[in-house]
Parts: C-alpha cells; structure tokens; sequence
C-alpha cells in the first residue's frame, strides 16, 4: 500500500534501534530524565498533586503495580500512576520546555515508568529499551510540532503537552510494549480523539491534568492498540474535508517520518531542551533574569534596594494574555505573572519555591511594587521562545532610569545549565521527600541507563 505520513510514523515507532541513538541525544535525554525525576518528587509534595492521588486512590485500587513519586508505600494502577506522577510533574511548572512550545519529558516519562513495572519480569525492558522509547516519544511530539507555524510561538488555544504529548506518551509505550505497526498506527489513532486541552485554564489547578492526562490517555491508546482497536489510519495526514490531528492546528503540514537505516538525526541532536531555575512558566525566567540585573544596577546606585525611590516599573514583553497578569492571587496565578515574577525578584534578588506561598504572594510591600507596573509590548518582541526577550526598567523619583535585559536567560537551550547547576536543582527538589542516599543512587542509576539491566528499578 501507499506509504502515508501516519503509515511512516508507525514504521518510524517499529523500525527505531537503540544504535541510532547519538552520544549527544543520550546524553541530553539523561538530564531531561533526571531533572523530570526531581521536579516531580518536589510536585508530590503539592496539594494538586494530594487531589489527584486521592481521586486515584478512592475510585481505583486494581492492579496496583506502579509506584507514585515521593510516596514508597503507594502503588496505584499503571494508567493512573502515569497520570498522578504526570500531574506531580507540571504541578509547579517546573518541569523541562522544547521549542516548538512544549514540556516533553512530563507527557512521555511517567507512562515508561509506569508500563516498565506493568510488565512482567520475563519481559522487562533494559535501561537502553527504556532510553530508546522515551526518544521516540520526544521525536513525534517535536515532528509533529514542526508541521505547524502556529506551534512555534507561546500557544493560545490548546496547551501543547496535552496534544502533541499524548501523542508521544502513546508512541513512548507502543515502542516499550514493542507494537507491530499496525498497532502503533492505530496507537497514534486512538491518542488523537483522547487529546487536548484548552490554554483558558493556564494558571489554574487544572493545567497539571493536562500533564497526568497526557502520560495516561496515551499510554491508554497503546494498551488499546494493542488489544485489537482500531482508528482512523490516516490520522496524520492532511486530507482535505476530513479533520484528523491538523485539528488542532490552524495551520498543518504533514510530512512524512523516514525510517531509520544506518542513522537516524533525532531533533533532541539539533535542538536542545530548556531547564528552568524555579517553578514558573518559562516567560518568566526572561524577566527574571532581566530584574535582577537591573536590581544589581539599582544597588550600585542607591547602596541598597529601597522602593521607595521608584516611581514606575516598566516591563518590555511579548502579548501573551494568559501570562500578562498584573495583580495574582493564587501561586498558579503567579507562576504566569511577568509583573509577579519580575516584582518578586527585584524585592528578594531571587525567585523560588518559597515566592509561591501564600504569605509571599500577597506581602504588602510586592503589592506596593506591583502597582507601578506599566507593561510596554514592543513590536519586536515576538511571543516566541526562541525570539522573545525581557526588559525590566526603573524610572526614579530622581529622574534617572535604569535598565535590565534578558534576551537569553541561563538555563535556555542557547545557554545550558552546566551538570553542576542541573545536579544542584535535582538534589534541592528531590530532598523534600527522599533522604541523601537514595538520591544519589537515582543520580547513579540516570547516568547509566545505557547499562540497566531491568528498566523497572
């Protein structure tokens, strides 16, 4: 039959080997898994994530198999561990962001996890299985990206995770559970009709079910896929009057996924991934980043940081409504604040865990910043993540006007974290829940994956 681009997809899904896999994509996927592991041990510490478990607890108990993140007396069904460590995983923001706009990892590594200790022992997948179909995840949700202009820019109808990452989620399992390719066709089929969500409930507490649904509902479509549903298998492909994946996006255009031979370039090769430095959105760390060089300026000039000597605060940003949030009032208001973000730094002189509390959040003094806040959106200044960049400027009393600017913060795919950096960020989160020892054998076991013999430890 006529090779399609859902066809090649699937033929891609059946036919990738762990020998195509590059020194540089086992090795930026190895800190992807890492930091994931980490962000979401700190998520299970959440009181989103204490919804979900319990929802996961009360209405479902059989085949408890999988183990929940920071929980070691938990086990819950593999379907819905993916879904609670999935939610435990975006329940900050924390969690790692590709270009086109997407947070890869969450949607793809609790459903591998999870289906790794479904299995049983005789077909337990080794470390280099596992490091092989977590790529395959990252590789479709990034292909499928590319085939829409739209993707490139900060989205404004569906949260990518949960399109393209339940796409990967179910193209992740049907390779660990080694589908045959007409199960991984009809894998992608079905994860379509079970994906998206709508940007609206950005900075509510619904936003990390975008991430649970993600990891579940296509690890879902692959267990189903592999009992014997069927679904559409053009699902990828754009055919004129009939909707498929292209649904989602306004503009579409396919192309089809060669099959590896001797090499196969994955997109984690050409494009690197960003790790953020504290749980907020990723605009964030742009203006971030921005006011703390300018909180620096401010201190050279005054001698210490005093408000009172400001008159406005200017933020030079792109237009991304949901994110423009000038007065939060829960912590997921404030993860999506540039004002928030940028006004929180230049008080502290830095942004963490402890600036999402409560009492953080509505202190006098951050009102008192926050109300002379004037948002300036040059044209410029694209709402892009590989284009944007932040300003922060300080109009004084005096007449003087200081300047701070961001147009790649430390942790971007242009600027790295170093190992150390990103070792320091997984030990912090993953200390809220596990003690020094095991810490340091997750370390050990991520940095040799490769060499696992049973992927389910």
């Amino acid at each position: 039959p006529e090779e399609t681009v859902t066809s090649s997809f699937a033929s891609f899904i059946q036919a990738v080997r762990p020998e195509h896999l590059s020194e540089t994509v086992c090795h930026r996927s190895k800190r992807m898994i890492l930091d994931s592991i980490g962000v979401g041990l700190v998520g299970s510490t959440t009181h989103v994530f204490s919804i979900a478990l319990q929802y996961c607890r009360e209405l479902y108990s059989s085949a408890a198999v999988s183990s929940v993140y920071g929980k070691p007396g938990i086990k819950l069904s593999p379907t819905l561990a993916a879904f609670t460590n999935g939610v435990a995983t975006h329940s900050m923001d924390f969690d790692d962001t590709w270009h086109p706009a997407t947070h890869p990892s969450g949607a793809v590594l609790p459903a591998l996890l999870a289906a790794s200790q479904m299995l049983p022992p005789s077909t337990k997948p080794n470390g280099l299985d596992f490091l092989l179909a977590f790529n395959v995840g990252l590789e479709v949700q990034g292909r499928l990206m590319h085939f829409s202009s739209e993707a490139h820019d900060i989205p404004k109808r569906f949260h990518p995770p949960s399109v393209v990452g339940t796409m990967g989620s179910a193209a992740a399992t049907a390779k660990l559970l080694s589908l045959n390719i007409a199960q991984c066709t009809h894998a992608l089929g079905i994860a379509a009709s079970l994906a998206g969500a709508p940007m609206a409930n950005a900075a509510t507490q619904a936003k990390p079910l975008h991430m649970g649904n993600a990891a579940r509902l296509g690890f879902e479509a692959a267990l189903l896929a592999a009992r014997g549903m069927e679904a559409n298998p053009f699902i990828l492909d754009d055919i004129p009057g009939c909707s498929g994946f292209g649904a989602f996006y306004s503009v579409y255009q396919p192309k089809p996924l060669s099959v590896p031979s001797d090499h196969h370039e994955f997109l984690l090769e050409k494009q690197d991934i960003a790790f953020k430095r504290f749980p907020a959105h990723l605009g964030m760390h742009w203006v971030v980043d921005a006011a703390l060089s300018v909180r620096n300026l401010f201190i050279n000039y005054a001698g210490s940081f005093s408000p009172s000597l400001i008159r406005t605060i200017v933020l030079k940003i792109p237009v991304s409504k949901y994110i423009n949030r000038p007065f939060p009032s829960s912590e997921h208001q404030a993860r999506h604040s540039f004002q928030f973000n940028a006004c929180t730094a230049l008080l502290d002189g830095e942004v963490g865990l402890s600036s999402f509390t409560e009492n953080s959040i509505h202190r006098q003094e951050l009102r008192e910043l926050l109300d002379k806040v004037v948002v300036e959106h040059p044209e410029d200044n694209v709402a892009n993540f590989d284009k944007m960049y932040g300003e922060v400027a300080l109009l004084l009393h005096s007449g003087d006007v200081l300047t701070g600017k961001c147009d790649t913060f430390y942790g971007h795919w242009r600027k790295p974290l170093s190992r150390e950096s990103l070792l320091k960020k997984f030990r912090s989160n993953a200390s809220h829940v596990l003690p020094e020892g095991k810490i340091e054998a997750i370390i050990t076991t991520v940095d040799n994956l490769e060499n696992l013999s049973d992927s389910s430890q």
